[in-house]
């Protein structure tokens, strides 16, 4: 049976790469009896990114791309592109080949057995150190954890969704987006399809450490309490330590006459107790920040151009 299917790929900064990726999208999708269009988002790029979606999407009439007005990052790209898309499948996918094209066939077979969100689980990761490898696998252990929507180990944001599993991500429009999580929350019938991930094809990574950093702690904020409460509880064990401590220092001079010494120690202790606090308003910062993002209600992106011409499906 014919079906629609969109691919939305999100790309910042990827010219040494998204013709080779188009290349073999391409040819996947002429292996799919479906009526598909590939959706390129373009975040604001400062190569010559824009250049070439145009010329992609002039040269195959499957093709649509978008340019948003500035950088808003992936989460937002990502965003525009499935807020376009209009398709019985969507696919969310990198335009740095690391996620291979080929997979999707295997996706959309198991969408076809009733699943509405796919995801691909990395099994092996090229390409990436040891440490970097170390770090993702326990982000998503802590935020396993931590979460009360547990997020699927080793999983990026490939995956296929189905028409109301992207119906039900268009109405959730919070500003702050961890899209790994929101993939999640939504629940509906998930299965997992296990994959190599390559190395990236060509160019460099957009995500350094500091980048890589703020993700988690927007995943860990957008989908936990948990920093919360544990500011609570470390700030209350704190406090009930002092009260023993003073117990101590009190009746030492009460039964043995000891003189009060140790002015290390109350410097010690008063940087200790200061850290706990200035940590604790930092997580609680952390919290009212994206309440107050949430609450000036701004749009989550801006189109700026466009290249090629409606999907058939709309």
């Amino acid at each position: 049976m014919t079906f629609s299917l969109a691919i939305v790929v999100p790309a910042y900064n990827e010219s040494d790469v998204i013709d080779a990726f188009h290349a073999r999208l391409g040819a996947v999708l002429d292996g799919i009896d479906a009526s598909a269009r590939v959706i390129y988002v373009d975040d604001g790029s400062s190569d010559d990114t824009w250049q070439k979606l145009g010329a992609i999407a002039g040269a195959d009439g499957r093709a649509v791309a978008l340019r948003l007005s500035r950088n808003f990052g992936k989460e937002a790209a990502m965003t525009a592109g499935l807020d376009t898309a209009d398709a019985d499948a969507v696919v969310v996918i990198d335009a740095d080949l690391q996620d291979p094209p080929e997979l999707i066939p295997a996706l959309i077979e198991r969408w076809r057995e009733g699943f509405d969100v796919v995801y691909a689980t990395r099994g092996a990761r090229d390409g990436e150190t040891r440490f970097k490898k170390f770090t993702s696998a326990a982000f998503y252990r802590l935020m396993e954890r931590l979460s009360d929507t547990p997020l699927p180990r080793d999983t990026g944001d490939f995956r296929l969704l189905s028409r109301r599993a992207v119906t039900a991500l268009g109405g959730l429009r919070e500003r702050q987006r961890f899209m790994k999580g929101l993939f999640a929350w939504i629940g509906y019938r998930q299965t997992a399809v296990t994959y190599h991930r390559d190395a990236r094809y060509a160019g460099t990574t957009k995500w350094n450490y500091w980048r890589l950093g703020n993700l988690a702690i927007e995943g860990i904020t957008s989908f936990s309490a948990a920093p919360l409460r544990l500011a609570t509880w470390v700030g209350l064990s704190a406090a009930v330590l002092a009260f023993l401590y003073g117990i101590w220092v009190l009746m030492k001079v009460l039964l043995w006459g000891d003189p009060v010494r140790g002015y290390p120690t109350l410097m010690v202790v008063i940087l200790f107790l200061g850290g706990i606090q200035l940590l604790a308003l930092g997580v609680i910062g952390e919290y009212v920040g994206r309440t107050y993002a949430e609450s000036k209600r701004r749009p989550l992106y801006y189109v700026d151009s466009r290249h090629g011409g409606q999907p058939p499906f709309t």
